[in-house]
């Protein structure tokens, strides 16, 4: 009732003289200031609510990350939010090659670089894999990251329980990327069936598939009918095929057409009969046209001999795997300029 006779409520610092209130201000200030240092010192300042306004000028200042994208038809957007995709750049591998392979980009974006990949990595190289192969290998082979690791341990396992030594496996998965891809089951079918198929002993089947690794990731059917080919159109016997592809173990994946017309030319045209393309079976690894535009020289010369039995006799090795310089000074006994003039009136 007292106070109300004074008029409106006032606060107790109101009523305090004038010299506390101007040391109270001061303490307040102070504080103020002290609460500002500490904040800077510890680089702690404290946060703003979220819906406070801020200014254009401010605004304007914000630097947002970049959005991982949602979705992209190339690996190159990923590659400066992925650390996996980085590292495996430095490493070699060209993601251009690997994107375009099924499923190969979006198995890399799930693979985190030190958890799932370092440890294929050391287990491609301790299988023989040199340091600078390993990003060509997995441009070729990216699905190998994938892998378990206790199944691929296996594999080389069951290669080395055939005898194979280490050198030799790290030359048949150096070329032959997919070769660790696939089960026991299917690496012991295969050999089997080239065993068995060509009548070739444990050892010669194994330096088949050294020499052509690819014999075993590849696709068994072309196989097949190149030996049909060989037997059937070309009339090679049994232990005649078995010559030419131990020898040469390329026929069994070339080109059936490229088959059927090498062999025309050189048994019909050329005469060349089956005992001595037995003989030299590289002669099929031969580029056609060189074959032709040789044959056609020495005819032309006069020397065209391919019988063991005649005087200036020229095996089929001589005849395809000499350079051209060397060809003509030593097997036709012509100068290249001549070659190079006959060869412009063919």
């Amino acid at each position: 009732p007292d106070s109300a006779k004074d008029g409106p409520f006032s606060s107790p610092e109101s009523n305090l003289p004038s010299p506390v209130k101007q040391e109270q201000a001061k303490a307040e200030t102070l504080l103020d200031l002290n609460a500002k240092i500490l904040y800077e010192d510890w680089e702690d300042i404290p946060p703003s609510s979220a819906l406070e306004e801020i200014s254009e000028e401010e605004a304007v200042q914000i630097i947002a990350e970049p959005l991982l994208p949602l979705q992209s038809s190339t690996l190159r957007d990923y590659v400066d939010h992925s650390e996996t995709l980085t590292k495996l750049v430095h490493l070699g591998v060209d993601l251009s090659q690997v994107e375009k392979r099924q499923k190969a980009g979006q198995l890399l974006l799930t693979l985190d670089f030190e958890k799932d990949i370092r440890k294929i990595l050391l287990f491609l190289k301790d299988v023989g894999v040199e340091d600078n192969q390993l990003g060509a290998f997995l441009t070729k082979n990216p699905y190998i990251l994938g892998e378990d690791m206790e199944a691929l341990e296996t594999r080389v396992a069951y290669l080395k329980s055939k005898k194979f030594g280490k050198a030799e496996i790290a030359q048949m998965v150096s070329r032959a990327p997919y070769l660790l891809l696939f089960s026991v089951e299917r690496l012991d079918n295969r050999l089997g069936f080239f065993k068995n198929e060509l009548g070739l002993s444990v050892k010669k089947t194994k330096d088949l598939v050294i020499r052509l690794p690819r014999l075993l990731t590849g696709k068994l059917e072309p196989v097949k009918e190149n030996l049909q080919v060989c037997q059937v159109e070309l009339g090679f016997q049994p232990n005649e095929i078995q010559q030419i592809v131990f020898k040469t173990p390329k026929i069994l994946t070339a080109s059936k057409k490229r088959l059927r017309q090498t062999f025309d030319y050189l048994h019909n045209i050329m005469g060349i009969p089956h005992h001595m393309l037995t003989r030299f079976p590289q002669v099929f690894n031969s580029k056609l046209l060189r074959i032709k535009e040789r044959h056609k020289f020495l005819t032309f010369l006069g020397r065209a001999q391919y019988d063991p039995a005649q005087p200036s006799y020229i095996s089929l090795d001589q005849l395809v795997s000499l350079p051209n310089k060397v060809f003509c000074t030593e097997i036709a006994k012509a100068s290249i300029e001549d070659f190079e003039k006959f060869l412009k009136t063919l």
